[in-house]
């Protein structure tokens, strides 16, 4: 198999033992390493995905995964105080800031994050998800140009693409003229009759709206982020997700690994922003659902399917590393004893399976192991994409916190 082939590039250690706190420092500094040396290009932006089969780097949501790279590589600054990280996290983030538009009367203040892979459209959640990284590198260099922009990005979401009736945000916005997509979304381009759902969400990921209150203390911005919060309540399924949204698929029956992982942690954001238990409640329910996806190795594929099966030709790094980290988020606020041995498969399966610094392909080494294998008109593609390091940096960071710091 592929896969096979991939995991014998990484290190194996215990599947019984947790790892040691010199394991996770040197996991941790060797992707932060590659996050610095590789996966920025010389311009800050993130290289993306990895083809495999071409030596290729190719552009996805460049915006997301720069900011993801920064939210990461300040996690790490703030254990191992290497100003290293610091440098290539503003490096990255004077990059992000830079598609601020200024020149468009229709868009000033937006970003220009183009979603791409012939998605080639503004997208809500690109932004939203991709400014996090950014809010922390403010609050660790106190340099407010990182804040002003996502704000500003933040501000002309909600005059173009905010519906607070019914706590949702339109998904895309074209980049020349700034029209808001209300009718046709690009993202079921094969589907004939669209309805609300297919062209808004309530694009909550990343918790942009919290981090603008708190940082311009305006409650309005409060008002926004709770708003969604309480959509999210309301829209969420028995099982714990919401399938009526994209990535999910109810027609398939399949949930993307990680969209929902960021309606939970919003809402564990909106939990330490308020004390809803609410809040806290459904974030719970969304983590339950994943540990009954999560294999004893740890591992979490990119497919799976509502009646319990998975495809297991994606391996989704990611989601095990964000898994864990949203495990570890409960336990630090009181819930979810059950979620501890699934920390601790997330711990053991991302210090496991990273290709070694020495790797002889100079794009692989030092990455954490996130494989997503696609055909597309009878063309195969196999790919390592960045997030499998940079949600794995984030995790190894609270996992640090969490077992040797918390006591």
């Amino acid at each position: 198999m592929v896969i096979a082939v991939l995991l014998t590039a990484s290190r194996a250690t215990s599947q019984e033992k947790s790892p040691t706190k010199d394991e996770i420092l040197q996991s941790m500094r060797e992707g932060a390493n590659y996050a610095c040396d590789v996966l920025l290009d010389e311009n800050g932006k993130s290289r993306c995905d990895y083809a495999l089969l071409e030596g290729r780097w190719h552009d996805y949501e460049p915006a997301w995964h720069t900011g993801q790279i920064i939210f990461g590589l300040v996690e790490v600054y703030k254990i191992t105080s290497d100003e290293k990280y610091l440098a290539a996290a503003k490096r990255a983030g004077d990059w992000w800031i830079s598609l601020e538009i200024k020149d468009n009367p229709k868009l000033n203040g937006m970003v220009r994050a183009i979603h791409g892979d012939g998605i080639d459209y503004i997208v809500c959640a690109t932004v939203t998800d991709g400014t996090p990284g950014l809010f922390d590198l403010y609050r660790s260099t106190k340099e407010r140009k990182y804040a002003d922009v996502a704000t500003r990005a933040g501000d002309w979401m909600l005059k173009h693409f905010y519906l607070p009736k019914e706590g949702m945000m339109y998904d895309v916005a074209d980049p020349v003229t700034g029209e808001v997509l209300k009718e046709d979304s690009p993202f079921w381009s094969g589907k004939k009759h669209q309805t609300l759902n297919d062209v808004a969400r309530p694009n909550n990921e990343g918790f942009l709206y919290k981090d603008m209150h708190e940082y311009t203390k305006d409650p309005k911005y409060k008002e926004v982020f709770l708003d969604l919060c309480e959509s999210l309540v309301a829209k969420q399924g028995p099982e714990g997700l919401w399938m009526q949204f994209m990535p999910n698929d109810s027609a398939k029956g399949t949930f993307h690994p990680r969209f929902n992982l960021w309606y939970a942690e919003s809402l564990i954001e909106g939990y330490t922003l308020t004390g809803d238990k609410r809040y806290l409640d459904a974030a719970k329910k969304t983590l339950t659902l994943y540990t009954k996806f999560q294999q004893k190795s740890g591992t979490i594929y990119y497919v799976n399917y509502l009646d319990g099966h998975w495809n297991e030709n994606s391996v989704t790094g990611s989601a095990t590393a964000y898994a864990g980290l949203l495990w570890i988020r409960l336990q630090q606020l009181g819930v979810g004893d059950e979620f501890k041995e699934n920390i601790e498969r997330s711990a053991r399966w991302i210090v496991a399976n990273r290709y070694s610094p020495t790797h002889p392909d100079k794009n692989l080494a030092g990455a954490t192991l996130n494989s997503r294998t696609r055909t597309k008109k009878g063309q195969l593609y196999l790919t390592q994409r960045d997030v499998g390091t940079s949600f794995g940096l984030r995790f190894l960071a609270a996992y640090y916190h969490y077992k040797f710091e918390a006591k």
